[in-house]
């Protein structure tokens, strides 16, 4: 959430920020709400003074006539300022309306445009030149005995699916792999629930309802099942106030993750690409403001120490202003060659990292007092995803893959998979 005191200083920053995202957003609504709002404080803070004044005014002797007259006084002034909490309780929720339609500024470097003007940064490894026909995972997969999406649509649904075999052990040691990769790197990690209250869910900007909502929400209750780990890692600090000597706070978690995937469809959907469940370790951190930019580079390189580990070229796209989420202020993607996309392979997005600066901070109430100071001030959030299992396993059974069917194990997963190889069968 933006600071609803700059909106009238920002409007026209607020406005920039929107047209490059292609956000149509209504800023001089949102301008006018929180005007009003105010207007409306002002008239109770008055209210309310006059109201007390009236009640010490109240405790010298009166006459009875007085008496009576001020009773009805009193009552006159408690029906005003009551009404008037009732309409502030409106004008703040049309307020808050407003302002949790804006998304967060943009960085000045992100490009400008769509998807498919993201700016290719860098790439590492070369895509693998095959001296046989390469297949795609669900081939590679199905050949192997690794997924089953026919049992999964029969006891759940489309989209879903079992893991199997030699899979289910990959899928820990992708797990673990990027534990203790984490650990290495100063982390604290944790289990997360798979489920928030939708104060946390919405705080953290995913709080979109409706027919494209990506949120399961469970019926007669106020939990959300998450679709990240960034969220319950977030809620971890709601209403904190951290010491400057604890930033920056690193941490990393494992959760099962949930998305109703609403619209997608296509190619580039099917198999594990695109699924309702999920497990991720995800990175989170907490910083100063003047720290964020550079934890943000730092994540992403967490992130490319990974895939260099697992011995698959990727390169790495700064996400052009109007493919943002509302709460990232800039997002890096990775995206890993997949010779069983197309014809011939293709990238596709394995990770992503972002700052979303004081967004998230600002309805978490998460701030941090400097040495020597008594006014707190809010911190910056930022996320990274340290491995994804469903998009990392597409990657390994692909580049992996060898002219016998089997598909062999990077050096740096054998120690957690006991096995060198899958296959063939």
């Amino acid at each position: 959430m933006l600071d609803p005191r700059s909106l009238e200083d920002r409007r026209d920053e607020i406005a920039e920020s929107c047209r490059r995202r292609g956000v149509k957003a209504d800023v001089e609504g949102a301008v006018a709400a929180q005007h009003a709002l105010a207007t409306l404080q002002t008239e109770l803070n008055e209210a309310n003074r006059r109201r007390n004044e009236h009640q010490v005014a109240g405790k010298r002797k009166l006459e009875p006539a007085e008496r009576e007259a001020h009773t009805a006084e009193g009552r006159r002034l408690k029906e005003e300022v009551a009404a008037l909490e009732v309409r502030i309780a409106a004008a703040r929720e049309a307020a808050e309306e407003h302002l949790h339609a804006l998304p967060n500024f943009v960085h000045p470097d992100a490009p400008s445009g769509g998807e498919e003007n993201a700016r290719e940064l860098r790439r590492v490894g070369e895509p693998r030149r095959f001296d046989f026909e390469a297949v795609d995972h669900l081939k590679i997969g199905q050949r192997l005995g690794l997924l089953d999406f026919e049992a999964g649509a029969k006891v759940t649904g489309q989209k879903f699916y079992f893991l199997c075999g030699e899979a289910v052990i990959l899928d820990l040691a992708l797990q673990r792999f990027a534990l203790d990769l984490l650990l290495e790197e100063g982390f604290r990690i944790y289990t997360t629930p798979d489920l928030a209250r939708r104060r946390i869910v919405d705080a953290m900007a995913f709080s979109p309802r409706g027919p494209e909502t990506q949120i399961y929400s469970v019926e007669g209750t106020d939990l959300d099942l998450i679709g990240t780990a960034e969220i319950t890692l977030g809620g971890l600090y709601e209403d904190a106030i951290l010491e400057e000597d604890d930033l920056p706070v690193r941490i990393g978690g494992v959760s099962h993750c949930y998305r109703t995937e609403a619209g997608s469809a296509g190619r580039e959907s099917k198999g594990l690409y695109r699924v309702h469940q999920f497990t991720k370790v995800e990175m989170f951190a907490f910083s100063r403001p003047e720290d964020s930019e550079a934890l943000h580079e730092d994540l992403l390189r967490i992130e490319e120490r990974v895939f260099r580990a697992l011995e698959v070229p990727y390169r790495v796209i700064d996400i052009a202003a109007g493919d943002l989420g509302a709460p990232a202020y800039r997002k890096f993607d990775i995206e890993a060659w997949l010779p069983g996309r197309g014809e011939g392979g293709d990238w596709g997005e394995l990770t992503s990292t972002s700052n979303c600066t004081d967004f998230q901070a600002r309805r978490l109430k998460t701030r941090f007092r400097r040495k020597g100071s008594k006014k707190n001030e809010l911190v910056h959030t930022l996320n990274g995803t340290a491995v994804a299992i469903s998009r990392a396993l597409i990657a390994l059974l692909e580049n992996h893959q060898q002219a016998d069917g089997s598909v062999t194990i990077p050096e740096a997963l054998r120690p957690y998979t006991g096995f060198e190889r899958i296959g063939p069968r």
